[in-house]
C-alpha cells in the first residue's frame, strides 16, 4: 500500500492535476476570503468556511477523476492487478494519496484563520471543529470519487459523474424539505424503495422465487406497520410520517458537518463519516475484484 501511495502522490505532481487542483482551490478560497473578510473587515470566519464546502463540488472531481480511469484507459490497470499488491491495498493507497493532497491544501488555508486571529476575533472552537469536519467530510467525497473513477475509463466522465453525485448529496436537505411528510406519502416512498431493492435482488440473483418472497414480505411489513400505527396512533407514532425525509437525511453528509461547524465533535457523526467512506472503498474493491475475475 505504501508503494501505491508514493506512486500516486508522485503522479499528482508529475502530471498537471496536482498543481491544477491546488492552484484553483487556493485561488478561489483566496478570493472568497478576500471579499468576505478582508475587504469587508469582518472577523466572521465561519462564513468563509461555509463557502469552502461549495468549492469541494468542483475540486474533488478534479482530484479523483484519474485515479482508476486513467489506469484503465492506458491498460496499466492489468499491471496493478497482477502485481503482488492486494486490491484493498491498491484502493486504500490511491484513496490515501488523494486524501493527503486534499488535507495538505486544507492546511494551507489555516493561514487565513491566523490572519483573523491576529487582526480580529477568531472563534477557535468553531474553526478547529470545522477543519476536523472538513477532513472527514472530504474523505467521504473522495471515497465516492474513487468508486466512480473505478467504474469508467474516461476521466471526463468520472469527473462529471462525481460532480453530479456530490451535487445530489449537497441538495438532499433542500429536496427533503419539499417532499410531503404525511403518512400516505411515506407508505408510497417505502413501497418505491422496496421495489428498487426487489429489482436489484432479481438482477443479482436471477431467482424468481427469492424475489417474489422478498416482495411479498416487504409489502406485508409495510402494510402492517402502516395500519397498525394508524389505528394506535396515540400509543405509537406513525413510522411513515416523514419517512422519506428521514431516509434522505441518513445520506446527508452536510447536515452532520453542521455539528463540527459549531465546535461540537460528536462521535456518531465521526463514526458515520468513517463508515460512509469505508462503504464506498469496499464497493470499489468489490467492483475491481469482479472485473479482475471476469
Amino acid at each position: 500500500m505504501i508503494a501505491i501511495f508514493k506512486r500516486e502522490i508522485k503522479a499528482y505532481f508529475v502530471t498537471p492535476i496536482g498543481y491544477l487542483y491546488m492552484g484553483l482551490f487556493l485561488l478561489i478560497t483566496g478570493i472568497f476570503f478576500t471579499f468576505s473578510n478582508i475587504f469587508s473587515q469582518s472577523s466572521y470566519y465561519s462564513g468563509f468556511l461555509g463557502s469552502v464546502l461549495f468549492i469541494y463540488l468542483f475540486a474533488i472531481p478534479l482530484l479523483t477523476m484519474r485515479l482508476f480511469s486513467e489506469e484503465r484507459r492506458q491498460k496499466t490497470d492489468q499491471l496493478l492487478l497482477t502485481s503482488p499488491v492486494s486490491i484493498p491495498a491498491i484502493v486504500c493507497g490511491k484513496f490515501l494519496a488523494a486524501l493527503t493532497l486534499y488535507a495538505f491544501t486544507i492546511v494551507v488555508t489555516i493561514l487565513y484563520a491566523v490572519i483573523i486571529a491576529v487582526y480580529g476575533d477568531l472563534i477557535v472552537t468553531e474553526t478547529v471543529g470545522s477543519y476536523i469536519g472538513f477532513l472527514f467530510l472530504g474523505a467521504c467525497y473522495i471515497a465516492i470519487g474513487v468508486f466512480i473513477s473505478a467504474s469508467t475509463e474516461n476521466q471526463l466522465t468520472a469527473a462529471l459523474v462525481t460532480f453530479f453525485s456530490l451535487m445530489v448529496i449537497w441538495l438532499i436537505d433542500p429536496i427533503a424539505q419539499m417532499i410531503p411528510s404525511d403518512a400516505l406519502s411515506g407508505v408510497i416512498s417505502a413501497g418505491a424503495l422496496a421495489l428498487i431493492v426487489v429489482v436489484f435482488l432479481f438482477i443479482s440473483t436471477r431467482n424468481w422465487f427469492i424475489t417474489l418472497i422478498t416482495a411479498v414480505l416487504a409489502a406485508a411489513v409495510i402494510l402492517f406497520m402502516y395500519f397498525f400505527t394508524s389505528n394506535y396512533y396515540y400509543l405509537f407514532r406513525n413510522v411513515f410520517s416523514g419517512f422519506l425525509q428521514n431516509f434522505l437525511g441518513w445520506f446527508s453528509l452536510n447536515r452532520r458537518y453542521q455539528n463540527f461547524s459549531m465546535g461540537l465533535l460528536k462521535f456518531d457523526s465521526l463514526l458515520y463519516y468513517i463508515s460512509f467512506s469505508g462503504l464506498f472503498l469496499f464497493l470499489t474493491i468489490r467492483l475491481i475484484e469482479k472485473r479482475r475475475w471476469n
